[in-house]
């Protein structure tokens, strides 16, 4: 069962600003604003931006290189779509963003793999003895394991945050010691950016995650359906987003040492 949740980690990995002042100027005079929008220093701190998030997309491609910057991708195959940048500003994701992003992580080609993976070593290790034997139980084992991917998707990525004004990224720190960036990495966990330029309790991935695990009962034999067995699978994948979100804070760093900058 370990290596079983190692190999989940690795292959599931398919995802501190510094303090700035704002000020405004008052239309007809030259005059600035005596009180100037003061922005907290983490990277969850959002700033009002003018483009839209098509024109942040497009101008994706042209962030400068510097150290903490994200790729779409961890290894050239783990999709990485919601990692956010050092510095990076971004409008906040409508309803249909969320949405396209919760596609992408669900249907990208590596999730068709990385559930045929989970699904052979489920099987390998007779995880569900009541789907018994042969390419019949393997079937039943992918189909199992797709349906919580998307499940958990579903709610933590487009619904829960259409729901709770809540955005989905992973804003990187990239600054300070790996202790603080790992505490801050893990505090994603409980807490996220808003769409409405602030921070919040992360409804999204705890309740999110959750309300996942509650409707694999649906579907799963009903030996599995205990309330011991639905909180192991809560806890395990808010575990795995927390290890998930570890990865992305260090990935700059690891691509630029390392791989310098190959992927």
């Amino acid at each position: 069962m370990m290596h079983r949740i190692l190999l989940s980690i690795f292959v599931s990995l398919a995802a501190g600003a510094s303090p700035c002042v704002l000020s405004a100027q008052q239309s007809g005079s030259s005059e600035p604003d005596p009180h100037p929008l003061e922005i907290a220093a983490l990277p969850d701190a959002p700033a009002a931006m003018p483009q839209t998030a098509a024109q942040a997309t497009q101008s994706a491609g042209q962030t400068p290189d510097y150290e903490g910057k994200q790729t779409r991708r961890i290894l050239g195959i783990i999709p990485n779509f919601r990692s956010v940048s050092v510095d990076q500003k971004l409008p906040p994701l409508s309803h249909r963003e969320k949405f396209n992003l919760m596609m992408e992580d669900s249907f990208d080609y590596s999730s068709f793999i990385y559930v045929g993976i989970l699904a052979g070593i489920a099987q390998t290790e007779n995880s569900y003895p009541e789907f018994h034997h042969g390419a019949p139980a393997y079937a039943r084992y992918y189909w199992h394991n797709f349906a919580d991917t998307l499940d958990g998707n579903l709610m933590t990525e487009f619904l829960m945050p259409v729901a709770t004004r809540e955005d989905p990224r992973y804003y990187t720190l990239g600054r300070g010691g790996l202790i603080k960036r790992t505490g801050y990495s893990l505090s994603r966990l409980v807490i996220t950016r808003t769409d409405r330029e602030g921070n919040a309790f992360n409804f999204s991935e705890i309740v999110g995650n959750g309300a996942a695990a509650g409707i694999s009962c649906f579907y799963y034999p009903s030996q599995e359906r205990t309330w011991t067995k639905t909180g192991q699978r809560w806890v395990t994948q808010v575990g795995l987003d927390g290890f998930s979100n570890f990865i992305k804070e260090i990935w700059p760093d690891l691509n630029s040492k390392i791989f310098h900058n190959k992927y």
